[in-house]
C-alpha cells in the first residue's frame, strides 16, 4: 500500500497487566540506511500506529515515553499477543517506511521485518568467530509475520520518479512465533507453550529486489523461520547483520534504533481460579466466591491459582501435642527447650504437612486494594495440622526479572524463637511434558527425577526446573553429613563420604535475630558447567563473595545462604524479592523499595546449568520439616501447632 500522507490510528487504551515502553524516532526525522543502485529508504516506524496521545493524535515526539497494557485476556488458552484488538483497533502494529526507485524503469520490491527479545538473549555470533552463529543463538525469541508461510512482503510497482514513497504494513508479537511443531497439539498450535518474552524489543527491516528473492539468494531458512537447518534453527539477525546475508546485493538492512520494552504485571486482584484436578468438584465449593472459584470467567481471566503442595510420605514428624502462638504469647526457647523434653515418643503426634480441603478457605481477592492474601490457618485440638498455603500463577514466561512485593509473616518472635514457617517465593517448571523441556545435557545428562535419590538414571533432558527464596531459621554456613545427631542422617554413601571440612561459626549467637536467605537453583545436578562441584564452593560477582552448597555430585540443586534480619525482611508494611533469571546467570535480590535492592545470591552457567524452560511463579508459607536443612537450630517436630492463623498479602508482581 502506498500512502502520501500519514494514516492515523485511535485506539483506547485499557488498564491492564503488561507495560509495554517505546522510545521512537520522530516520525519526519529521516533514518539513515544504506544506499544501493537500486533503491534508497528512510523513515522506518516500527510502531507507526502506537504512539498517539489522550487526545487520540499521533505523536512521535522521542522524548515522550508511552505506555500501553498487554492483555491477559483470555491469554490462558490463546497465549499473550502484542497488541490486542482491545489496545490497537487493528490487533496489530503498523510499521512505515519510505523509498525511492532509483533504477531506470518502475518495479517492485521485497521486504520484511523481523523482531528479536534483546534482554534475553544470547550473542547472535560465536565468542571466537564472528562469522559463525552462537551455537545457542537459534533459542532466542525472534519472529516476523504470524504466519510464518508468508516470507518477503512485495511492494506495489515503485515508479521511477525521484521521489520517496510511503509503504505501509502491520505485525504483531506472539508466542511460538516460528510455529514449532513442538509446541503443537490436537487443537492446534498452542502458542501459550512458548508465550512471549519481557524485556527489550529490536525491529530489524530488510528490503531487497524481485531478482534477489526470485533467484533464491537469500536462503529458504530465512526468508521462512519455521525451517530448519541440520535441525537448527538460523537466527535471521545472525544472517543479516553478521553472517552472508550482509554483504547480499541490492539489499537494505535497517535496524532500529529504539527498543519496545514489554513488563508483565498479573494483578492480585483480578482473582484466584481452582483447578479441579485437585479438589471434588462436587464437594468443594463452599467458599467459592466471585473472586475465588472454578467458573468460566476465572478461567479465562484469573492469573493465578491456589497451589496444592505435593506432600511426600517419607517426610512425616513426631510432633509435641501443644498449639501456641509463638509470635505473640512469647514463647520461649525455654518453653521450646522445655517442651522438646517433656513429652514422651507415645504422646507424638505422628503428621505431614497438609493442604486445604476446602479451596479459597485460606487464599482470598480483596479487589479494592488489588492484594493476595495467603493464611497458614490456627490448629484446633484433635485436629493436628501443619497446614502449608500458596498461590502460582497461571501464565508461564522464560527468563525475566521477578519482583515481588509482599508482606510475609514474620517468622521470629521478641525471644528470636521460630514459628517452623518457611516463607518461599519461586519458581517452577509450568509442566515437566516434551514441549517444555530443557536445553540437552550433554555431560552425563541430568537426574531424571525429582525424588530419584542417589541411584537414579541419567537422562539427557528433562522438563524439571526450579529457582527458589526459601527463608527460614536455619544455619548460616554450609553444613556437611558429618554434624552430630540427630542432623547426620543420610544415605550410607553420603555417611561415607569424606568431610568437607567447613568450619562452623564461632558465635553462632551472632545470627540470633536472622533467619537465612537461602536462594536455590535447582539444575538436576546436570556436570556440564565447566565448573561443576560438590561441596562448598566460593562464586564471586560484584565485589560480594557466596557460598554455593551442593551436597554431592548427584544432588540435584546448589544452595546460597545470607542471614538477614527477620525484623526487616517481615517487620515491616512490606518487602520487596527479586529473581533476576537471564539466560547465562541468575541474581538474587531483596530491598525494602524496588530501587534499593541488594544482591543476596548469584549463579551462573560455569557452576549451575541455567534453565531455560517456561515457568510459574509460586508464593508460599510452608512448614518444611528441618531434616531438609541439615543443622537447624530448631525441629520442627519440637515447634508448636499455630494458635492463631499466619497471614502474608502479595501487594505486586512485576515481570520485566
Amino acid at each position: 500500500m502506498i500512502l502520501k500522507n500519514t494514516s492515523i490510528f485511535k485506539f483506547l487504551f485499557m488498564s491492564m497487566n503488561v507495560a509495554i515502553l517505546f522510545t521512537g524516532c520522530h516520525k519526519n526525522q529521516p533514518v539513515s540506511g544504506p544506499v544501493t543502485n537500486q533503491f534508497v529508504i528512510r523513515d522506518f516506524i516500527p510502531l507507526s500506529n502506537w504512539h498517539i496521545d489522550s487526545t487520540g493524535t499521533l505523536n512521535n515526539n522521542p522524548s515522550i515515553n508511552k505506555s500501553i497494557s498487554l492483555d491477559y485476556t483470555n491469554a490462558f488458552t490463546n497465549g499473550f499477543v502484542i497488541p490486542t484488538i482491545n489496545q490497537v483497533a487493528e490487533g496489530q502494529f503498523a510499521f512505515e517506511f519510505s523509498l525511492k526507485n532509483t533504477g531506470s524503469s518502475p518495479q517492485k520490491f521485497c521486504y520484511k521485518i523481523y523482531y528479536q527479545n534483546e534482554s534475553y538473549k544470547f550473542p547472535e555470533t560465536d565468542e571466537k568467530d564472528r562469522t559463525r552463529q552462537n551455537v545457542n543463538a537459534w533459542e532466542n525469541f525472534y519472529g516476523s509475520w504470524e504466519d510464518t508461510g508468508k516470507t518477503f512482503a512485495e511492494t506495489p510497482v515503485i515508479p521511477a520518479d525521484d521521489e520517496f514513497h510511503k509503504i505501509l504494513d502491520h505485525f504483531g508479537i506472539v508466542g511460538n512465533p516460528r510455529n514449532e511443531k513442538r509446541y503443537f497439539s490436537e487443537k492446534g498450535n498452542d502458542r501459550w507453550k512458548r508465550n512471549l518474552r519481557v524485556g527489550k524489543y529490536s525491529f530489524l527491516l530488510v528490503i531487497t529486489t524481485q531478482e534477489n528473492f526470485q533467484q533464491k539468494n537469500i536462503p529458504e531458512n530465512v526468508v521462512n523461520i519455521n525451517l530448519t537447518d541440520k535441525n537448527r534453527f538460523v537466527n535471521p539477525y545472525f544472517y543479516f547483520l553478521y553472517g552472508e546475508g550482509k554483504n547480499l546485493k541490492n539489499t537494505v538492512i535497517q535496524k532500529f534504533p529504539y527498543y519496545l520494552k514489554v513488563v508483565a504485571k498479573p494483578d492480585p486482584g483480578a482473582g484466584i481460579y481452582i483447578n479441579p484436578i485437585f479438589f471434588n468438584t462436587a464437594t468443594s465449593g463452599k467458599y467459592f466466591c466471585k473472586t475465588c472459584g472454578q467458573d468460566s470467567l476465572l478461567f479465562r481471566n484469573a492469573p493465578f491459582e491456589q497451589f496444592i503442595h505435593y506432600i511426600d510420605p517419607n517426610t512425616k514428624m513426631n510432633n509435641i501435642p501443644v498449639i501456641a502462638d509463638v509470635l505473640h504469647d512469647h514463647y520461649s526457647k525455654m518453653d521450646y527447650n522445655w517442651n522438646s523434653h517433656f513429652y514422651s515418643k507415645e504422646e507424638l503426634i505422628a503428621i505431614t504437612a497438609t493442604t486445604t480441603k476446602w479451596p479459597c478457605e485460606t487464599v482470598a481477592v480483596d479487589k479494592g486494594d488489588k492484594t493476595i492474601s495467603i493464611k497458614n490457618p490456627k490448629t484446633e485440638y484433635g485436629k493436628w495440622e501443619k497446614q502449608d498455603v500458596g498461590v502460582i500463577s497461571r501464565h508461564g514466561f522464560t527468563y525475566g526479572k521477578w519482583t515481588i512485593k509482599a508482606k510475609l509473616t514474620e517468622l521470629l518472635n521478641k525471644d528470636n524463637m521460630w514459628n517452623g514457617i518457611t516463607n518461599a517465593i519461586w519458581l517452577i517448571t509450568q509442566s515437566p511434558a516434551g514441549w517444555n523441556f530443557r536445553r540437552d545435557c550433554n555431560n552425563t545428562g541430568y537426574m531424571a527425577n525429582y525424588y530419584g535419590g542417589q541411584r537414579d538414571k541419567r537422562v539427557k533432558n528433562i522438563g524439571y526446573s526450579e529457582i527458589d527464596f526459601e527463608i527460614l531459621k536455619t544455619v548460616p554456613y554450609c553444613p556437611s553429613y558429618f554434624l552430630p545427631p540427630p542432623y547426620n542422617y543420610g544415605t550410607d554413601d553420603q555417611k561415607n563420604m569424606k568431610s568437607w571440612n567447613v568450619p562452623l561459626p564461632e558465635e553462632v549467637t551472632e545470627n540470633d535475630d536472622k533467619v537465612q536467605v537461602a536462594c536455590t537453583n535447582w539444575d538436576m545436578a546436570c556436570r556440564e558447567p565447566e565448573n561443576f562441584n560438590a561441596g562448598c564452593n566460593a562464586i564471586s560477582y560484584r565485589g560480594q563473595t557466596f557460598w554455593a552448597h551442593r551436597w554431592d555430585n548427584n544432588y540435584r540443586a546448589i544452595t546460597e545462604k545470607t542471614p538477614e534480619r527477620d525484623d526487616e525482611l517481615f517487620g515491616s508494611e512490606y518487602y520487596y524479592f527479586q529473581i533476576d533469571w537471564e539466560p547465562r546467570e541468575i541474581i538474587w535480590r531483596i530491598g525494602p523499595s524496588k530501587d534499593k535492592l541488594r544482591i543476596v545470591g548469584y549463579v551462573n552457567y560455569a557452576v549451575s546449568s541455567i534453565p531455560d524452560n517456561q515457568m510459574l511463579l509460586i508464593v508460599s508459607q510452608e512448614f518444611h520439616n528441618t531434616k531438609w536443612w541439615i543443622g537447624s537450630p530448631y525441629s520442627q517436630d519440637n515447634i508448636p501447632f499455630p494458635k492463631e492463623d499466619l497471614t502474608g498479602k502479595i501487594y505486586e508482581i512485576t515481570i520485566e
